[in-house]
């Protein structure tokens, strides 16, 4: 027969379990758990088996736990965590890729009926149809504004019914008019808020960006830090070799417009000379087909 545990004990034996996480993994996903189940959360776990350790447990105790771990162990990093456990949230910690342990956590979404009180995630619209429910039952989509017809003994919805807007709470008429057509709306599991990665906190949506992305908002920074350069005339790297492109082609202009010349200058006064004889050849040739017609009239 197991030894049952006293709350102290639990509560030392948690402490343990979080600091040897803490110690032994650099990466942690806060997740939200709101209305996530037990048999759903061990399915998760299941899944992340392997490289990764879903905890779970009282903001409180964490924190404090957090903050004992870094008395003892000098490591401060981790601090981070303790502003961002807000709400009914985990932590995963992981070795392995965080956008790929996202994905993973994202596949255990379950369906849910829409329940009197809960505030609706989403829009829910009912879709026109038949419902497979009896004629008796039309004063029932009456109550809520659903436009139906008989159609061969079962009531029809004609169009399309926006049923609950996204942040209302869900009243006991549309609960149960949903639970009637069999329309489980919502889907809930894990949800991941943030993601720290040693000591670096931020946003899930970073996980999305690939090398492009990263290449053409670098690629917009420097533009924008070189055409600020140009403009106050203060040199830096990313304005450099514009400056050297433009001081150089004043300095071409001056030695076309002068007797000054180098090397370079020269090659572009014999290209301009040629294509001066050449305009000038087209502008004769041109002269002469006018004079031509002006005989023949």
């Amino acid at each position: 027969m197991a030894i049952k545990r006293t709350k102290a004990e639990k509560k030392i034996a948690y402490d343990k379990k979080l600091c040897s996480l803490l110690d032994e993994y650099s990466k942690v996903l806060i997740a939200a758990a709101d209305n996530v189940g037990s048999k759903q959360l061990q399915e998760i776990r299941k899944g992340l088996r392997g490289d990764s350790i879903v905890l779970m447990g009282k903001n409180t105790l964490i924190r404090r736990c957090i903050k004992v771990h870094a008395e003892k162990t000098g490591n401060k990093d981790y601090l981070e965590l303790s502003n961002l456990l807000i709400g009914n949230v985990g932590l995963i910690f992981t070795k392995g890729d965080l956008k790929e342990v996202r994905e993973e956590v994202a596949k255990y979404k379950v369906g849910a009926p829409a329940r009197v009180g809960l505030v609706a995630p989403v829009d829910v619209v009912v879709p026109p149809g038949n419902t497979g429910l009896d004629p008796s039952q039309t004063s029932f989509f009456q109550v809520l504004n659903i436009p139906t017809k008989i159609n061969k003994g079962t009531v029809e919805i004609i169009t399309p019914v926006e049923l609950i807007k996204k942040g209302d709470k869900v009243g006991s008429s549309e609960s149960a008019l949903l639970a009637k057509l069999g329309i489980r709306p919502f889907s809930y599991g894990l949800v991941i808020n943030n993601v720290y990665d040693s000591g670096s906190v931020f946003s899930p949506e970073v996980l999305d960006l690939t090398e492009e992305d990263l290449m053409d908002k670098f690629a917009s920074g420097v533009s924008m830090v070189a055409s600020l350069s140009l403009a106050i005339s203060y040199p830096t790297m990313a304005a450099a070799p514009h400056m050297f492109l433009n001081a150089y082609k004043n300095v071409l202009a001056i030695a076309i417009e002068t007797d000054y010349s180098y090397p370079h200058a020269d090659k572009i006064k014999e290209y301009l000379k040629v294509i001066t004889r050449h305009l000038i050849h087209l502008k004769i040739f041109e002269m002469s087909l006018q004079n031509e017609k002006y005989k023949d009239f």
